[in-house]
């Protein structure tokens, strides 16, 4: 059976992409959280990590003695392990534009995944508004956001992104949960997107487990500005 490494659910929205994804689309899957201590290089965290692949970091898939890491990786090789599931959609036009947007959130929104990094927990509206307010570099990527995700719903006629669940709403999951906890006042389309992406399935499992996790308080407390936080 496929092993995929995470980190906790709370804050490791790196590990939400394939686990959502998975979930979502049926895939059976084990699996294997890999607690946060610290990102020190003799940290069990990293230590256990790099048994496994010596990236260090978490999602890592594993298939039969194969190991796959990075989260864009991941999601190409299960749309290829899995074609039946439509993990791209089909249309040649729309998968290459959902790839570029998956591309986009990979590499991009540095400065709403730094001013806000994923806790599913919290409840934090006053940082939302503020920050739209105060730090143009957060206000371009949500205003980028917000375009993007409406030219889209308006293309394909939603209730996802590209009609169906893709591998493009796993991406994005963990930026509906950025936009609930810090309170970003959201155009109606985009808040409609956010509310329909929270009430997948495969969402509510993840958030649900997440909010179980009040073990890592005081991790987030002793490393949440370290240079490597999850984003």
């Amino acid at each position: 059976m496929l092993k995929l490494h995470i980190g906790n659910k709370n804050y490791s929205s790196w590990s939400m992409r394939p686990w959502v994804l998975m979930k979502q689309a049926g895939i059976a899957f084990e699996e294997w959280r890999v607690r946060f201590d610290s990102f020190e290089p003799d940290s069990n965290f990293k230590q256990s990590l790099r048994a496994v692949t010596p990236a260090g970091k978490v999602p890592v898939l594993v298939d039969d003695g194969l190991v796959v890491w990075d989260t864009l990786a991941i999601a190409e090789y299960l749309n290829e392990q899995f074609p039946e599931r439509q993990l791209w959609p089909a249309d040649k036009q729309a998968r290459a534009r959902a790839r570029s947007v998956c591309a986009e959130m990979h590499s991009g929104f540095a400065a709403l995944r730094g001013t806000c990094p994923m806790n599913i927990e919290a409840s934090i509206p006053q940082v939302g508004p503020l920050a739209m307010r105060d730090n143009a570099a957060v206000r371009s990527d949500v205003e980028r956001i917000f375009s993007m995700w409406t030219e889209l719903l308006q293309q394909h006629g939603g209730p996802m992104l590209f009609g169906a669940f893709s591998i493009a709403d796993a991406f994005f999951a963990p930026v509906c949960m950025r936009f609930v906890t810090y309170g970003f006042e959201l155009p109606p389309p985009v808040r409609d997107y956010v509310e329909r992406v929270r009430a997948l399935p495969g969402v509510k499992a993840w958030i649900a487990d997440a909010l179980a996790e009040h073990d890592f308080r005081e991790f987030e407390e002793r490393y949440r500005l370290a240079p490597d936080w999850p984003r």
